[in-house]
């Protein structure tokens, strides 16, 4: 009796997860994969706790991607009633803590000597890393859920009504502001946006990728990435969800809901290959293959080089993962569960795993080399080693 009223609340949970994706005129959605229940196997590594922490009331129960940040040495981190934290990213000692008065609703973004924030208001943040202090905030056009992205003199926010606006990364001042339309129901959130010093690449929900020159913010070209199709909304849904990711040698590869995964030339927008690939995921890219998990969260390995697949482990399907992230030859993701899985990256067998908090991961891990920070949906950040 107790199994199967596990397995009953654990596909109640894959259903409110569900609707809590969809934005605008949903009423209701299915998921289209029921979770598979996990099979043993031989590990090759374990992952021991180095240190655990709470990080407030967690992200809510709308479950925010207010994902953490690492930079020297610290882990910033934040609840969605705006508490924010500074831990040593060794130790776990809390360093700072800082409460906002404002709803968090972003990932966080720490460089530089700042940490940069987005708001259910609507307000951009920045944080001084020495205290919280707060150095600036400004004003966008609506809710943020993607993290601030900066370069050199910018930082680049995309709100969920589709803006992009530029500010300037040391007053918060309004650079530029770029404006699309955005269809009637979205998935919930948006794509977050590439920044380089002289462009920004950006993804929307109406299925389009633009890269926009950072002087001014107009379009230096556009190309159509997911082409709606189907009879209903929810199959007419294109988001291009994830963050493009973009390889020192300017290529470009970019994923869409019910579209493609699509590589470009990012100086010219130029089609490499693309395969039919449905995901709201960011892909990782670790050598020439690349990384992603599909709308039914399969793993897929790709050659980056020509799009071919790899390989491809379905065996946590419909778990809800978190987007890929990369650590001593592993691919690291969490579930809707809790559990943290690792697979080699060379043929998609899992190397280890284990249950962080029956809350459940929505949000992809931090890593550095062999250390995995992973905050789960009740606010328990949990720092890991992973050891041979």
């Amino acid at each position: 009796m107790k199994t199967m009223n596990a397995r009953k609340s654990a596909l109640a949970l894959v259903g409110i997860l569900a609707l809590g994706l969809l934005a605008g005129c949903a009423n209701k959605a299915e998921p289209r994969y029921s979770p598979k229940q996990l099979q043993r196997f031989e590990a090759q590594a374990e992952l021991d706790t180095d240190w655990r922490q709470r990080v407030g009331q967690g992200l809510g129960r709308a479950t925010y991607p207010i994902a953490p940040s690492l930079d020297n040495g610290v882990i910033y981190a934040a609840d969605e009633r705006g508490r924010v934290m500074a831990f040593d990213a060794q130790s776990g000692e809390r360093r700072w803590q800082t409460d906002l008065g404002v709803g968090v609703s972003s990932g966080l973004t720490a460089v530089a000597g700042q940490v940069y924030l987005g708001t259910r208001n609507g307000e951009v943040l920045a944080l001084n890393q020495s205290n919280g202090d707060v150095s600036w905030r400004t004003r966008v056009s609506s809710e943020v859920l993607a993290a601030p992205q900066p370069n050199q003199q910018l930082l680049v926010v995309q709100s969920v009504d589709g803006v992009v606006t530029a500010l300037d990364r040391q007053t918060g001042r309004e650079r530029w502001v770029h404006t699309t339309t955005e269809p009637a129901l979205t998935l919930r959130g948006t794509g977050t946006p590439t920044v380089i010093d002289p462009v920004t690449f950006a993804g929307f929900a109406n299925g389009r990728l633009v890269t926009l020159d950072n002087r001014s913010g107009q379009p230096l070209w556009e190309r159509r990435i997911a082409v709606p199709r189907g009879r209903s909304e929810i199959d007419r849904m294109v988001d291009l969800g994830g963050q493009p990711v973009l390889t020192p040698d300017g290529r470009l590869f970019v994923t869409s809901y019910n579209g493609r995964l699509v590589a470009l030339e990012a100086p010219s927008g130029e089609i490499l290959w693309e395969r039919e690939h449905s995901s709201y995921q960011t892909p990782v890219l670790v050598g020439d293959r690349l990384f992603t998990v599909n709308e039914a969260s399969h793993v897929i390995a790709f050659d980056a080089r020509t799009g071919e697949e790899v390989w491809r482990n379905r065996d946590l399907e419909g778990r809800w993962l978190t987007s890929p992230a990369f650590a001593d030859g592993n691919l690291v993701l969490g579930d809707f569960e809790g559990y943290l899985h690792l697979l080699d990256i060379q043929n998609g067998r899992f190397t280890a795993r284990t249950r962080v908090d029956s809350s459940g991961i929505s949000l992809r891990p931090v890593t550095d080399f062999r250390r995995i920070y992973v905050l789960a949906n009740d606010g328990r950040l949990e720092a890991l080693e992973i050891k041979r």
